[in-house]
Formats: structure tokens, C-alpha cells, sequence
């Protein structure tokens, strides 16, 4: 969804994910941010649920550190439920201070510690346990038993590492699109799963992405991060811009598609730069030949 896009309203949104729905995509994705222009992504999230009938709702990514984590997963067991059981959540501990203090949220809590505290006290909520002295315990019941799927949405090993224990695999990204080092990324989810005796990891990655004559996509990619990343000095993100993120047309989309393939990612999540739905239009060409 291109929810870090200025000028949004509900049309816009309502026909994107229609669109996705009825298109070729597997699944749904969108990122939270608090201190930006963004729809709030729980609002958001049951908005989706009731514009969409087949594809995966994937959050991509809720910091759990910004919430009440019962709330939390009250919020999300309602959207489990919505959606007919269609919810993966993604989650991390995110990369700005300023959301934490946004949301009055410590940004000492930004560790992988607090964020698995967190992530224990919501599995409380959906396995129907009391949290506290209540006639009942919060509800309602996911749709999924034992809750929606967890999934990590981080770059490093370590971080990776922390979370084989309650995810069920990884919500990745790629910045320049090295397929080598995303394998690597991946191999250390592999290993680490199958240390904690799990099965193999949900895999995934996720790159920005613009369709068009070359010049002119690589300056949409390049407008969109220099929005999106305005808490970095704009002349830093000039000069990651030029290998930040995947800019092309529709053959060479579809062979970076399949580059990630062949390292082993389950989903690719293509980000858009632009709320243009005929990048959407094109994107879905590109992903019925691939999944072809």
C-alpha cells in the first residue's frame, strides 16, 4: 500500500487494495509510522480487511513498543477476525526515536528484550488468558488458532537470531537489492530456526520500487526517500539514493523477482514510491508472468 505517499484519501486507498486483491499478489503489506503523514495502520488494517476477500494482510511493520500490548492484541485478534483469518503480523522495534516520543513511549524500550516482553503478553491475550483480575479475559478469539502469525522485520543477524523463539520467520528488507547478502540474512534465519528446533522460517524481503523509463524511475525513488526518510539530513539520502532501492522496467523487475526466488524468499514485498495506480497496473503484469 503506498501509505507513506502525501495526498491519500479513502478512494485511493479502497482502489489500491481492491486492485491487489483481485490481482496476482499473494499478499497485502503497509508500514507504521507515528510522527508522519501516514494513515494509522490498526485503523487502517480494518479498512482492509473489510475491502478485501483473498490476499494476506501483512503489517509490515508494528512496533509493539508503541502500544499498550493488550490493546495491541485486542486490535489485532479484531482484525483476525475481520478478515476471516488473513492476518500475518509484522513486527520490530523500528529506527526513529521521534515515534516513540510521538506516541509518549520510552525510546529506552527499543530493544528486542521489551519488544519479545510484549510479544509474550499479546500470545497471553490470544491463547483466551487473563492478563489480570476480569470476568473474562480479553477477547475476541483470533480467527488463527493461538493468534496470527508472528513475523520479524529486521536487517541483522543478532536481532534475527533473538527472535527464532516466538516468530515464525522473517519480514525483511533489502536497501540496494544484493540478493547475496539477503541470502546470507536468510541462511542465519534457517540456522537459527532450526537450532530452536522449529521448522523452517517464512521468508521474506522487500525492496522500493518504480516502473518506468530509467532516469525518470530512479527520481521517483529518490523523491519518495527523501520524504519518507526526512529524519536524516537530505544530503545523506541524496547520496544513498542512487543505489537505494529498484528502479527499471518491466523485464528487469521481473528478473530481480526472480533472483530472490532462487535464494529461497517465500514473498517479495514491492514498495511503492508512488500512489499512481498504473504502477500498480504494470507491477501486476510483471508478477502474473512471474508466478507463471
Amino acid at each position: 500500500m503506498p501509505v507513506m505517499e502525501p495526498d491519500l484519501d479513502a478512494t485511493l486507498l479502497r482502489d489500491w487494495a481492491c486492485a491487489v486483491d483481485e490481482g496476482p499478489f499473494s499478499s497485502l503489506a503497509w508500514g507504521e509510522r507515528i510522527a508522519f503523514t501516514n494513515p494509522d495502520s490498526l485503523t487502517l488494517l480494518g479498512a482492509l480487511a473489510a475491502w478485501t476477500d483473498r490476499v494476506r494482510l501483512v503489517t509490515t511493520v508494528i512496533v509493539p513498543q508503541l502500544h499498550d500490548p493488550v490493546m495491541l492484541a485486542k486490535a489485532l485478534a479484531t482484525a483476525d477476525l475481520l478478515s476471516g483469518g488473513r492476518l500475518t503480523v509484522g513486527i520490530g522495534v523500528g529506527g526513529r526515536h521521534e515515534d516513540y516520543r510521538a506516541a509518549g513511549a520510552d525510546p529506552a524500550t527499543q530493544t528486542m528484550r521489551q519488544m519479545a516482553e510484549r510479544v509474550a503478553i499479546m500470545k497471553r491475550v490470544w491463547a483466551g488468558e487473563k492478563t489480570t483480575e476480569s470476568v473474562l479475559p480479553v477477547g475476541p478469539a483470533p480467527t488463527q488458532l493461538g493468534g496470527p502469525p508472528l513475523v520479524v522485520g529486521t536487517i541483522g543477524p543478532k536481532t534475527l537470531r533473538s527472535a527464532a523463539g516466538w516468530a515464525e520467520g522473517l519480514a525483511g528488507i533489502t536497501m540496494d537489492l544484493d540478493v547475496a547478502k539477503q541470502n546470507e540474512l536468510f541462511d542465519v534465519a534457517r540456522q537459527a530456526w532450526r537450532e530452536a528446533g522449529k521448522a523452517q522460517p517464512y521468508l521474506a524481503t522487500s525492496f522500493w520500487f518504480a516502473l518506468g523509463e530509467h532516469d525518470a524511475a530512479r527520481n521517483q525513488v529518490r523523491e519518495h526517500l527523501l520524504r519518507y526518510m526526512n529524519w536524516i539530513p537530505a544530503e545523506y539520502v541524496e547520496a544513498m539514493a542512487p543505489t537505494t532501492g529498484w528502479a527499471g522496467n518491466e523485464d528487469e523487475l521481473l528478473a530481480v523477482l526472480r533472483s530472490f526466488e532462487a535464494v529461497g524468499a517465500d514473498e517479495i514485498h514491492l514498495i511503492p514510491t508512488s500512489s499512481d495506480p498504473d504502477q500498480l497496473r504494470r507491477a501486476a503484469e510483471v508478477v502474473t508472468e512471474f508466478t507463471r
